[in-house]
């Protein structure tokens, strides 16, 4: 009888997920992105991808060599960071902008925190917030977001888009106005205008689709939505995340989400705008930079929401997303602490 009894250390779960096996997923998810922003934005675009996923694992590579130890570039890790961060810049993002990111993700963001497992925050938006600081003329700038090649945007004009994001107009072209006092009439009334034509937008082809100005991975909300389905049924993103971010969202949007009473109740404008789909299901969802517990992952995935429209609404950025997503990793620990479950048969 003895002899049936097996003791050994744990671990005493096995899977046959590996690293590889669930970043290669995750690489395969966002291949419809991919795709989509190559058809809007040319081969530039696909360029500026295989760019920084090339300069991603390059990183990698280099400094497991320097450190003399063996290489992880085959996790596949690094590549799926190159990607993310190629979905946060603009189409016409100069290439070594590009490269410079990708080092800071990889070496400054991961491998100096001990590598993947180790690192606070999302390597791919971390080297993002680097890039807008240092450079935010080419990252934010209203005339860096090229208009898509195709289509136009429901009666807002595209040379308009060219020059400025929906959430940008709304930023920088109406909430300035309706907020000033000394504003004319005549100010006021272009801005309503503004708001009339987005109110008015054809979401399912502009929003939805992609055929709008942006960042690479910040238009395609229904790619982005398709790969998300591979990564929920596969069990790789917990769906409270994605959940309780867009849910947060989309109560903030309609209650708070107008300016002077105006624009309000427009959620799917916030939910489909900006980067807030790819940071719900491919950002917020990170494993290694996001809470454990069930408890934990709504905090998390609710103070993302909050972060998100407060900066929307009242920050100085006219997107969100990439900060609240970057705050709230900050606070995982002190959120695993608090949500931690108590261990059986104690206090």
């Amino acid at each position: 009888m003895a002899e049936l009894l097996k003791v050994s250390s744990s671990p005493h779960i096995f899977t046959k997920d590996s690293i590889e096996r669930i970043m290669g997923t995750v690489l395969v998810a966002l291949l419809p992105a991919v795709a989509v922003a190559t058809f809007f934005f040319g081969l530039r675009a696909l360029g500026l991808v295989l760019l920084s996923v090339a300069a991603c694992v390059a990183s990698e590579a280099v400094w497991g060599k320097l450190r003399g130890r063996a290489t992880t570039v085959k996790d596949l890790s690094a590549a799926v960071t190159g990607v993310l961060l190629a979905f946060n810049v603009p189409s016409n993002t100069p290439w070594w902008m590009v490269v410079v990111g990708s080092i800071f993700a990889i070496i400054v963001v991961k491998e100096l925190f001990g590598g993947l497992g180790y690192n606070i925050w999302n390597p791919a938006l971390a080297a993002r917030a680097f890039l807008l600081a240092s450079w935010p003329t080419t990252m934010v700038s209203s005339d860096k977001f090229p208009a898509p090649k195709a289509g136009t945007l429901s009666g807002l004009d595209l040379e308009a888009l060219t020059q400025a994001t929906p959430l940008q107009l709304i930023k920088n072209g109406v909430a300035p106005v309706l907020a000033d006092t000394t504003a004319t009439n005549q100010q006021i009334q272009a801005a309503l205008s503004v708001l009339d034509q987005i109110k008015d937008v054809d979401y399912a082809r502009t929003l939805l689709w992609g055929n709008i100005g942006g960042v690479l991975g910040e238009t395609s909300a229904a790619m982005l939505l398709l790969g998300a389905v591979l990564l929920l049924v596969k069990g790789y993103i917990d769906w409270r995340v994605p959940a309780g971010y867009l849910g947060t969202v989309a109560v903030l949007a309609w209650i708070f989400g107008g300016y002077q009473g105006y624009f309000t109740g427009n959620v799917l404008f916030h939910l489909l705008s900006g980067g807030l789909i790819l940071g719900a299901f491919f950002m917020a969802t990170d494993m290694v930079s996001t809470p454990v517990t069930r408890k934990g992952k709504w905090i998390f995935a609710v103070g993302c929401g909050i972060f998100t429209m407060l900066i929307r609404l009242k920050g100085g950025y006219p997107e969100g997303v990439s900060y609240a997503i970057l705050l709230m990793n900050t606070a995982t620990p002190l959120i695993d602490l608090y949500a931690r479950p108590k261990i059986y048969g104690g206090e």
